[in-house]
């Protein structure tokens, strides 16, 4: 942790108001490591021992988030529980230690990337409308796709509960008689948002996998596998969704 100033480190540990602990430090009552301290100087919480009138002041660490990616297989509901039984994403991350919570959804017939943190302003930053983090998913539809219908889902259609979908990027990665493999990335998260647009052109969804949140990739990892995210793709997806935030306020 960075060096903070000694009225704040015993402000936030609730000893004492930061002007209190600023009176201490000026009648010489407080110690680091000890040593007299002045106002102004400071201290690492996570190494430096702080002492007032001779009494160890013990520090509690706060606490640290975990963030894992899954790769959440066929057949698995993204929820927390389920009353009728059926199996969930909780069922495949029980090796984490401690209780975590999907940040979005994939549905029971989808696959792919899911990620998931015991940290609710983390999660809120990816899941709120202003985030805008794009998901890229790769998309098996029959029959074959044709240019206008591409066209329509890129440019936003009309779900069958009235609302009208945001642009997506549409790109066609094979194009054979009977299907049509697309990759879609989209910036909104609506219920089986991409199953629905395509039923909307007539495309029907025979295999639907995210691949990519933002600037983290499901990679090689391996279907019911999961990691830690790595602390340059917390801090990536972090600004990701911070930059698309805020360029989407108004002036």
């Amino acid at each position: 942790m960075a060096e903070q100033r000694i009225q704040k480190v015993l402000s936030d540990q609730g000893i004492c108001s930061r002007r209190a602990a600023e009176r201490m430090i000026d009648e010489g009552r407080v110690k680091v490591n000890g040593h007299p301290v002045t106002l102004g100087d400071k201290m690492d919480p996570d190494y430096d021992k702080v002492s007032i009138d001779g009494k160890t002041v013990r520090i509690v660490r706060k606490r640290k988030y975990i963030y894992i990616m899954l790769h959440k297989p066929r057949g698995f509901i993204t929820t927390s529980s389920d009353e009728l039984g059926r199996k969930t994403v909780m069922d495949l991350v029980k090796g984490v230690g401690r209780r975590v919570y999907p940040i979005g959804r994939l549905d029971k017939d989808s696959e792919g990337l899911l990620l998931m943190t015991d940290d609710g302003a983390f999660a809120n930053l990816l899941t709120h409308p202003s985030g805008g983090v794009g998901k890229l998913y790769r998309v098996t539809v029959r029959p074959r796709a044709t240019e206008e219908q591409i066209v329509k889902m890129s440019s936003g259609v009309v779900l069958d509960d009235g609302v009208k979908t945001a642009p997506a990027v549409i790109h066609v990665v094979t194009d054979e008689p009977n299907r049509t493999v697309l990759e879609i990335t989209l910036h909104e998260g609506r219920n089986r948002q991409i199953r629905r647009m395509c039923e909307s052109v007539g495309l029907e969804v025979i295999r639907l996998k995210r691949s990519a949140e933002g600037p983290v990739k499901l990679g090689m990892l391996a279907p019911g596998e999961w990691r830690e995210l790595k602390r340059s793709e917390v801090t990536a997806l972090r600004n990701a969704a911070t930059k698309s935030g805020a360029a989407k306020k108004p002036e």
